[in-house]
């Protein structure tokens, strides 16, 4: 089972960032529970990389080793709101984990507070052992609702425990209650297609298990994203053939399937699917019908294509 030093070991450079400016930002819009469209703000903080070293984790390559200094993460929200236009959602995501204070200085709650007031929703990630009581007093602070997102990955009993993210299902179950108790809305990432799980059909009832198992656990959106290979050890584990690349047929088949289950609201990350597409003459296409079936929340009729993936 790989550990926090073969993790790193096998890393690439990561990017160099400004801890006074978010790497990205965009607008969007993404269904409430209200049914209506809204506009969302995402933004994504510069900050210190998670202490969790998850096996199948790229995201630590748009962080920074040190904690930013108080006032830079109200900074690089200042700038980024300032390129943005308005909307009702905003998404902080900080490629880790909000309520680490050595990620975002407590210090800054009430200038971030300030800045996002105007918001109906705050949406934030954190790992499930990080829901605890300080989470209250950031949410005490906002004028709208909080919504954590929490990285469930996958249930499957042997991959979890070797994805080196020290939770279980236990931790993650005792999350979300917490958060619910509360009153703060939750979403769920989960994988398809995580490390260690070889067999195509075999990901595709265990992602859908998982899908299941959030919404019964309370979770309100599952966002289900296909695992890339790229930071190191996933590519290793890929060559010694314990990961296999998602297919792009998969992950549609899993997100109709989704939907056809009526498993709450369900998101496809949609982002650089050409990886997992051996046909570029319909991935623009599938890619728009994966796009609008998050909008609708519903099934739409399958791209037709001579590569025969339908």
């Amino acid at each position: 089972m790989p550990d926090d030093y073969q993790v790193l070991k096998l890393r690439p450079e990561k990017e160099k960032l400004d801890p006074f400016r978010p790497y990205l930002y965009f607008h969007e819009e993404e269904p409430g529970f209200d049914g209506k469209l809204h506009k969302v703000n995402t933004i994504f903080l510069t900050n210190r990389e998670c202490p969790f070293k998850c096996v199948m984790c790229d995201l630590w390559k748009h962080t920074l080793d040190e904690s930013v200094p108080p006032g830079a993460i109200a900074d690089q929200i200042r700038y980024a709101l300032d390129q943005l236009p308005e909307a009702s959602v905003i998404k902080l995501y900080n490629n880790g984990n909000f309520f680490d204070r050595r990620a975002i200085p407590v210090e800054d709650y009430p200038d971030i507070c300030n800045l996002i007031s105007d918001y109906e929703t705050v949406i934030v990630e954190n790992h499930p052992k990080l829901c605890n009581k300080h989470i209250l007093d950031f949410q005490k602070r906002l004028n709208g609702t909080l919504e954590i997102a929490l990285g469930l990955e996958t249930i499957h009993p042997e991959v979890l425990p070797r994805l080196n993210k020290q939770m279980d299902t236990d931790i993650f179950i005792e999350a979300v209650h917490f958060l619910k108790l509360n009153n703060i809305r939750t979403r769920a990432f989960i994988l398809l297609n995580p490390p260690f799980l070889t067999d195509r059909q075999e990901n595709i009832d265990w992602c859908l298990k998982s899908v299941e198992f959030a919404i019964q656990t309370g979770i309100d959106t599952c966002s289900i994203i296909p695992t890339r290979a790229g930071n190191g050890i996933m590519d290793q584990l890929q060559k010694d053939g314990e990961f296999l690349l998602p297919e792009l047929t998969d992950f549609e088949e899993v997100i109709d399937r989704a939907f056809q289950n009526n498993s709450g609201r369900i998101f496809a990350d949609t982002w650089n699917l050409k990886p997992f597409s051996d046909c570029s003459d319909c991935l623009q296409q599938r890619t728009e019908r994966l796009n609008q079936m998050n909008l609708k929340q519903c099934t739409l009729p399958q791209i037709k294509c001579h590569c025969n993936k339908v």
